[in-house]
């Protein structure tokens, strides 16, 4: 898989990692034949599955760090606490000031916002 793109403003900030993924360097195959992540879709959960590792390892984190919504279209957002959350989480926001947690934003028709407080420790 490669690297994924990133912001200048974002990769400046101490402490703050981040990527923009893309459909690069995925397992999935068919219609969904990318680094598909979102496992409310059709896809092979076994290949969902192994995308999540994926975009994990990059932050050399494993696959249950990464948290993401199914989104509503909405303005439900959650903050994530010292854990990530076994259930499905319906909205479209994720912060959390848990060093280790993966804030992830799948996107298809919708642009995927990334924020960060250095000082306050917080990502969203």
């Amino acid at each position: 898989m490669s690297a994924p793109l990133q912001s200048p403003l974002l990769a400046a900030l101490p402490g703050v990692r981040h990527g923009f993924f893309t459909r690069q360097g995925g397992v999935s195959t068919g219609i969904y034949d990318s680094l598909n992540t979102g496992a409310g879709s059709s896809d092979d959960p076994a290949a969902v599955t192994e995308n999540k590792r994926r975009v994990a390892a990059w932050f050399d984190r494993p696959a249950e760090a990464l948290v993401t919504c199914w989104h509503s279209h909405t303005a439900t957002a959650f903050k994530l606490g010292a854990a990530a959350p076994r259930e499905r989480l319906v909205g479209d926001a994720l912060a959390t000031t848990t060093p280790g947690l993966i804030c992830g934003a799948l996107a298809a028709d919708c642009a995927p916002v990334l924020m960060a407080d250095p000082e306050a420790r917080v990502v969203g």
